[in-house]
């Protein structure tokens, strides 16, 4: 029998005007990163968006705001794209990413249509003073218990290589596997010339190595996002990619980087032999 991939799309509905210092980031304004910034998408827009990337074949889309969290305003948009989404849309994953977020922010998400809400812890917590003075990791991490607690799934990973040792690296495997996530995106860091870390210190063989530890302390559905093009390059790494446990994967653009072409991805897929998934029921 074929293993099934999953297929999800990210949708940036607001972007690059966050006023937070991650290093690792092109969205804060801080570092002047040339890329497109726009404040509330037009949720007529957002939802011929995601016509797009069901008929590409995505079961789970994201609804991605830069800045730090949710406020009242943006808690609002945020739901009011959700109901029209989850009206024009069946069989639709949908998934919330708008940073820190209170219960009452997060139990409105959910009653208007939000299934999953993605947070990231993005490093160790030891490490994460050295890529973010503005937040703490403990907001993060406490975000991440707001979402189980009012009852939605949550989808909760990190960055890796972005300077980072391999004692950070089992840390924040640690601090995400004790969350106990539904699915762990893994990302890999994406250099840009105008951010404060330059390089990234990651190589194919250590990226492998994580997604081996993580397969096995959890049954959460893994998925390789950011980066995915950059570390697995060919059909051989991808295949690889695949086999050691990762079952998911993100299509299209990422928030300010451009991805694979769809329909490329679904090619690479077939060819090396995976079927993609219908729903998201099964892991």
């Amino acid at each position: 029998m074929s293993k099934e991939i999953f297929l999800c799309a990210i949708n940036n509905i607001m972007s690059g005007n966050c006023n937070e210092d991650c290093k690792f980031c092109t969205q804060s304004v801080k570092y002047k990163a040339k890329i497109d910034r726009y404040k509330l998408k037009p949720i007529e827009q957002i939802i011929n968006e995601a016509k797009i990337a069901k008929s590409n074949g995505a079961i789970g889309y994201c609804l991605v705001t830069a800045g730090k969290g949710l406020d009242d305003e943006l808690t609002e948009y945020v739901a009011k794209a959700a109901y029209e989404v989850k009206k024009n849309l069946d069989n639709l994953n949908l998934i919330a990413c708008n940073g820190t977020a209170s219960k009452e922010q997060l139990k409105h998400l959910k009653d208007n249509g939000i299934d999953s809400y993605n947070h990231n812890l993005e490093s160790s917590k030891e490490y994460y003073p050295k890529i973010c003075t503005t937040h703490s990791w403990d907001e993060r991490y406490q975000t991440a218990i707001n979402v189980k607690e009012i009852g939605l799934k949550l989808c909760s990973g990190g960055i890796f290589g972005m300077g980072e040792s391999k004692e950070d690296r089992e840390s924040l495997i640690d601090s995400i596997i004790s969350l106990n996530p539904e699915s762990i995106p893994i990302n890999f860091f994406i250099p840009n010339p105008s951010l404060p870390i330059k390089s990234r210190n990651i190589e194919y063989n250590e990226a492998l190595d994580i997604i081996k530890k993580i397969r096995a302390k959890s049954n959460a559905r893994v998925m390789v996002a950011g980066g995915r093009e950059e570390i697995f390059n060919s059909d051989e790494k991808l295949r690889e990619m695949f086999n050691t446990g990762v079952s998911s994967i993100v299509i299209g653009n990422y928030l300010t980087v451009k991805g694979e072409n769809p329909q490329t991805d679904r090619e690479k897929l077939k060819n090396l032999g995976y079927k993609i998934a219908k729903s998201c029921n099964a892991k």
